[in-house]
């Protein structure tokens, strides 16, 4: 099958040639002809499996036809995760539509609103946001939405994961019911479900059509999987030994702290390594300079948080180190998932603690299989890593992380009870005056 059997116009088929596309992927030959023909989608699809073109080509397609577009309204919104995503989904669909007289901007945080607001005024075709900025635009007034035809939620998963739940659900209450919804996922979980299931709250909604093309239980054959067993204390030595020895091209070193993130960097400077950080406390213009660097190839080593990371999209990179390891197997997938795109070979290296065993038998069980070994001369462990059990289910869940509500609350009642405390002891040393004189 080719683009041209999927009812693509011509000029659509011309840029998508001139990009090197020659042969949809399985998500694009099932997504593609569903979206033209109006139906309502849920996909659950992983990263590189080329989602993006599977939901914009089809609305490139259906939006090719004059049509006068009035000021602050648009017609199709792209809800992002994050800014890097948003940025490269704009960017994706400035290519695809290139030889259509079609309109597109991405609006995320970060930046002031003024540019944005201006270039609202004047309506778009295809608007790509994040859920945060976009709650923002709306309130300022800025753009409405009684002329949307086509909703998609873009890596649903992670924006869950992100808690923009709560925005997302206000974001579509503020939407005309009679509208097409697309929704594409790594996974589906039990939350991501019931915002899959908001779309069909309307009297007016359709039933969605659901389609699978992710392994349930694999992550890409193509990517060579191992890990070190390692003490956390000789990590960043590991990491900068690897780095050297095997001369290591291009890698993207996923860290859970944004903190730590920092402090690597440093670490790897001492050792004449140069990497850089990408993660939350980063200006927009810093983190797009740095993502500018690492896709041109200048920057060869980045280090970045997960939720940063999310957005990163190399078409060619080699290599992903898991320097520390992701709590959830879903994690594990996506960000391996990074490396090994569009059939070609990739390498996942993970970094393994003590401390790390449950999840590494949560991520070797969803894989169903074990992550092979290997040991580095110089680097012996003090504390052993057992091997994995299969059929491990983990007991309990990682405990959320606290509101400022509840900080708030817990800091009050901890004040109250040292309080408390404090007069017993005031009491009770009164008390003692009184007996010993």
């Amino acid at each position: 099958m080719t683009f041209l059997n999927l009812g693509l116009c011509a000029p659509i088929l011309q840029a998508i040639d001139e990009l090197g596309y020659t042969t949809p992927t399985p998500i694009q030959k099932q997504a593609i002809p569903a979206i033209i023909s109006g139906k309502d989608l849920i996909a659950t699809a992983q990263t590189g499996t080329g989602k993006t073109a599977a939901f914009v080509l089809p609305i490139l397609e259906r939006f090719n036809q004059e049509r006068k577009l009035r000021g602050k309204r648009i017609r199709a919104l792209i809800l992002t995760p994050t800014r890097e995503l948003c940025v490269q989904v704009s960017n994706n669909i400035a290519d695809y539509s290139k030889h259509l007289n079609l309109t597109t901007m991405a609006v995320y945080g970060g930046v002031d609103t003024a540019a944005q607001k201006k270039r609202l005024i004047e309506g778009v075709d295809i608007l790509v946001a994040t859920p945060g900025r976009l709650l923002d635009l709306a309130h300022q007034r800025a753009l409405h939405f009684d002329e949307l035809e086509v909703l998609v939620l873009d890596e649903a998963d992670r924006m869950v994961d992100m808690g923009q739940g709560d925005e997302i659900r206000k974001i579509i209450d503020r939407l005309p019911a009679s509208r097409q919804n697309l929704l594409f996922s790594a996974t589906m979980s039990h939350d991501v479900r019931s915002i899959a299931e908001q779309f069909s709250d309307s009297k007016l909604a359709k039933p969605a059509l659901e389609i699978n093309v992710s392994p349930k239980d694999r992550s890409a054959p193509n990517i060579d999987q191992w890990l070190i067993t390692v003490d956390k204390d000789t990590k960043s030595a590991l990491l900068s030994h690897l780095i050297k020895e095997q001369q290591w091209e291009q890698t993207l070193i996923f860290i859970e702290k944004k903190h730590g993130a920092a402090k690597l960097v440093e670490q790897l400077a001492k050792r004449g390594i140069e990497a850089e950080a990408i993660h939350g406390d980063r200006s927009q213009a810093q983190r797009e300079k740095i993502l500018g660097d690492f896709r041109s190839g200048k920057l060869k080593y980045l280090v970045a948080t997960g939720v940063a990371a999310r957005g990163i999209d190399i078409g060619e990179l080699s290599r992903v180190v898991n320097y520390d390891l992701p709590f959830k197997p879903e994690e594990y997938i996506h960000r391996i998932g990074r490396t090994g795109r569009a059939g070609a070979k990739g390498e996942a290296i993970s970094f393994v603690a003590h401390g790390d065993f449950k999840n590494l038998c949560a991520i070797e069980s969803r894989l169903d299989h074990l992550i092979e070994r290997r040991e580095i001369e110089g680097f012996p462990v003090r504390k052993v890593v057992p091997i994995s059990i299969l059929n491990y289910v983990r007991k309990s869940k990682p405990p959320a992380p606290k509101s400022a509500k509840h900080r708030e609350k817990s800091k009050s009642k901890k004040s109250r009870n040292e309080a408390r405390k404090a007069s017993t002891n005031n009491d009770e040393n009164r008390k003692n005056r009184d007996i010993w004189g």
